[in-house]
């Protein structure tokens, strides 16, 4: 079975058929999915998620976009979501410099409260890290992160990067991009780290793998990522999804 550790199927663009896909991925092949929160109010929606279905767990966190909104009442917000069962990492959190440099300090604070939170609370962590390579590993390195461990989410960065988050003890997460004829850097990272360090995500609604690229991504297309990881690797793609499953299940602390 595959296991989906990244989602989003709070999202508006799930709103008209949300149940309807997922009754569909309930006969498919995948079994274990990881709804994320971006905000307080999308962490709520997925932790809601994990309530209602048995296969979904959630992740609590708030993603650097929204970094203004982590003080001391949003961290015991965070916190209290995160007593739930069905709760298995902080996340998504950490630092985004495409879309606005200029808050990275507050994107920062914000990052390290949540490493905190996660230390506190024994769950790893997700990371998002855009154009902030040397600053979130700096982060990750100084607040001691590796003691929560983790995974660095669709990883955009250099092989040379992957090796150094795989050396402090993080996965690499891997989704749609790898499918794509410009994303040398991700295959070559790929091709070099362990498999017992990938997982497999979607990011879904965003990401979808060509054939799909531009459309709506779902958890049913994670096939296509896990057919381009087997050729990367040479090896089966059942090797690729069984190894990947049983590395999901390590980094969450799900029994199975």
């Amino acid at each position: 079975m595959i296991f989906d550790t990244h989602a989003h199927y709070d999202d508006e663009a799930f709103d008209e058929d949300r149940e309807s896909i997922i009754e569909e991925l309930k006969t498919s092949n995948v079994g274990k999915i990881v709804n994320v929160g971006a905000n307080l109010s999308s962490s709520q929606r997925s932790v809601d998620l994990a309530n209602k279905y048995d296969f979904f767990y959630a992740a609590v966190g708030v993603h650097p976009d929204d970094a203004a909104e982590i003080d001391d009442e949003s961290l015991n917000r965070l916190r209290e979501m995160a007593a739930n069962e069905k709760v298995v990492a902080v996340g998504e959190i950490g630092l985004d410099y495409y879309w606005n440099k200029e808050n990275s300090d507050i994107q920062k604070k914000a990052f390290l409260a949540q490493i905190e939170l996660a230390k506190e609370l024994s769950l790893p962590i997700i990371v998002h890290s855009r154009e902030a390579a040397k600053d979130t590993m700096d982060i990750l390195a100084s607040s001691d992160a590796a003691k929560t461990g983790g995974v660095v989410h669709c990883f955009s960065y250099s092989p040379e990067i992957a090796l150094e988050a795989v050396k402090m003890g993080f996965y690499i997460g891997v989704g749609g991009v790898v499918t794509f004829k410009n994303a040398k850097k991700l295959k070559e990272s790929v091709e070099l780290i362990p498999m017992e360090r990938i997982l497999l995500e979607t990011d879904c609604p965003y990401l979808a793998p060509d054939p799909f690229r531009g459309k709506r991504n779902s958890s049913l297309y994670l096939d296509y990522v896990v057919k381009e990881i087997a050729s990367i690797k040479g090896i089966d793609e059942e090797k690729v999804i069984e190894i990947t499953y049983k590395n999901a299940l390590e980094m969450y602390g799900i029994g199975d």
